[in-house]
């Protein structure tokens, strides 16, 4: 088995990743990064509407600030988020995105004079400031005060993805694709790698590394009806959890994009609506108003896809035959800027949907889009449990998302904590020193070889990983959605329980030999169970209603019991995982409240006065963790 060395591991090469590796490689320290595709065609790329860093340039952003920003993503977790997160966020943001500007991207710019922007549907003239021509531009996003949300047309994932790849090339960041890592290596204490599988020969390879940063995005294929790609299963998280050792952070915490499209649940951006969108129902009505009075369609995603399923289940969603769905008419914004701030939106409509977005309505509804739980790290990424292993982007609990995070957030997140987690890997390199366990390198290799021999010969059972896949995505969707309560998160708990048991008698159904895609999916389906069940697991003992997680048997924010992150361990052998909890936020600098829509009764906790103030110095150490049983 070839064993290959680096001072840093990133696994994942998307936006999280690279921004990790170039800070490593611009240290000095030789960076290996593995990705079971090219790094361009990463999720990161598939990302739209823009990221959110408070600049203040464009008219409608003026007076914004860090400290509205911080506001904003406060209210938008629903009080769920690690506020001193939040602040370091908030705070390099702004600068963040000036250095991207820097390195290349090409951001749309502020142009001085009068235009005709839309708000509801409805226009309006603003002018543009002199001093801030040429400046970076933003527009708006939902959930937020002020407009703030930088962008590159539509396309800003794919933009800064490039931009920050060209920067990778440039530092000599080394980058593996089609490799796929499969198991962390570890002694109980320390992480030292990985063993990955080549994609294009199936054969194991052994990556020892002094630092590892886990970045592979989320988990969304564990639902059926997802805008995340084929590829976002979950397979760091998956390498994590199996350790017995590192928990997942707030696994519950699944969002729900309100404008996927039907039948194909691609995504068309937020900026749709920010720039002026509107929802209507089968008679062409708008009702988001009669909803959100005051944000309407630019409410925050939970509430936006929760108002409209509530808005088909009275029986006013369009009916098809791929289910009821809801229009989104961008059709007064006009061919132009259809065509160039909207352009993948115009090309993912045509092509895919057979739906001409400047004369005719686009078909959405609810899918889901991201996850808010990963693997739980401190506000440095470090990992719990492990030393020397990080996370970083969508595959992290960092946690400045809580229980819903907002548009434009988790994209200039990849850059802002790949730039911090960065510089704390180099601190941690610079006062470090790894020794490799060959022991433990062959044990982590000899399990691995053991699972592809026994699934390629079908020794415990033929099941088929695509039948049980297909199972476990239609589980979710039925128990695990937008609205849940205890029957149906029981069943589905039952129900992936019993899964998780077949999945041990996997085999494949096909004959080939080496690489096979069949060999893939059989290798993460248990663990993408897995994954499933933490997030069934902790939704059903999450007795209220907090963000996207939303109990209608408790529909209360319930800060006196809840106000808390989950953290789910699985330790080998069990058919659960073992929930433990720890404060949200180790102090309140935003004390809860109420987030200004949304609605819904909020029970309020008695928080001591000691945590309602940012204290005067910050510790190093992880935060401790703290079991709490719930009845």
């Amino acid at each position: 088995m070839q064993v290959i060395y680096t001072d840093v591991l990133c696994i994942g090469a998307g936006l999280a990743g690279e921004r990790v590796a170039v800070e490593a490689a611009m240290a000095g320290f030789d960076v290996v990064c593995l990705s079971i595709v090219p790094p361009r065609r990463s999720h990161s790329s598939a990302a739209q509407g823009g990221m959110q860093a408070a600049l203040g340039n464009a008219i409608m952003g003026d007076g914004d600030s860090p400290d509205v920003h911080f506001a904003d993503t406060v209210k938008g977790s629903d009080w769920g988020c690690d506020q001193e997160v939040a602040r370091l966020f908030a705070d390099t943001a702004p600068l963040v995105m000036r250095e991207m500007a820097h390195w290349g991207v090409p951001w749309n710019r502020v142009v001085a004079g009068t235009h005709t922007y839309y708000k509801g549907g409805k226009p309006f003239e603003a002018e543009e400031k002199k001093e801030k021509h040429g400046l970076i531009h933003a527009r708006a996003f939902g959930g937020t005060a002020k407009w703030r949300t930088c962008y590159t047309s539509d396309g800003t994932g794919h933009s800064v993805l490039y931009t920050l790849d060209n920067i990778c090339l440039q530092y000599g960041v080394n980058i593996h694709d089609r490799v796929q890592a499969e198991a962390i290596i570890h002694d109980g204490q320390t992480c030292m790698g990985c063993i990955a599988r080549c994609l294009r020969t199936g054969e194991l390879i052994a990556y020892f590394a002094s630092a590892t940063l886990i970045a592979t995005g989320g988990y969304g294929r564990i639902y059926r009806a997802t805008t995340n790609a084929v590829i976002c299963d979950g397979g760091g998280q998956i390498a994590a959890l199996d350790t017995g050792i590192v928990p997942m952070g707030n696994m519950e915490a699944v969002q729900f994009h309100p404008t996927g499209t039907v039948p194909t649940d691609i995504l068309v951006t937020e900026g749709c609506r920010g720039d002026g969108g509107t929802l209507l129902d089968v008679n062409e009505y708008r009702f988001m108003p009669d909803y959100e009075p005051e944000k309407a369609e630019l409410a925050s995603r939970d509430v936006v896809s929760r108002r409209m399923t509530e808005h088909m289940r009275k029986g006013l969603g369009v009916k098809s035959p791929y289910g009821d769905h809801l229009w989104l008419d961008i059709r007064h914004l006009g061919e132009k800027h259809i065509t160039t701030n909207l352009r993948e939106v115009y090309d993912i409509c045509t092509n895919f949907l057979g739906v001409n977005p400047i004369h005719q309505l686009i078909p959405v509804r609810p899918t889901q889009h991201y996850s808010m739980g990963g693997v739980r790290t401190d506000r440095d990424g470090a990992a719990y449990g492990l030393n020397g292993l990080f996370a970083a982007g969508e595959a992290a609990c960092w946690d400045m998302h809580g229980f819903n995070r907002l548009g434009g957030n988790s994209l200039a997140e990849t850059v802002v904590a790949g730039r911090h987690i960065g510089k704390k890997i180099v601190e941690f390199l610079q006062g470090h020193s790894t020794t490799f366990s060959t022991a433990a390198m062959r044990d982590a290799a000899a399990k691995m070889s053991q699972r592809i021999s026994d699934i390629a010969s079908g020794r415990k059972g033929k099941e088929s990983a695509v039948g049980l896949r297909n199972e476990m995505q239609d589980i979710m969707m039925e128990g695990v959605g937008i609205f849940r309560n205890e029957k149906d998160l029981k069943n589905a708990v039952d129900k992936l329980v019993a899964l998780l048991e077949r999945s041990e008698k996997i085999g494949l159904q096909s004959n080939s030999k080496g690489f096979t895609p069949e060999m893939s999916l059989a290798l993460r389906v248990p663990g993408m169970i897995k994954l499933a069940l933490c997030t069934a697991h902790g939704a059903l003992m999450r007795t209220e209603s907090r963000g996207a997680h939303t109990r209608e048997d408790f529909p209360e924010r319930n800060d006196r019991d809840w106000l808390n992150r989950t953290l789910s361990y699985w330790k080998e052998g069990e058919s659960l995982p073992t929930l433990k909890y720890e404060e949200a936020s180790p102090y309140f600098e935003m004390p809860p409240g109420e987030r200004g829509y949304g609605g819904g009764k909020i029970i309020y906790a008695d928080i001591p006065e000691e945590k309602l103030r940012k204290p005067d110095t910050t510790a190093e150490a992880k935060p401790e963790t703290k079991s709490k049983k719930k009845a």
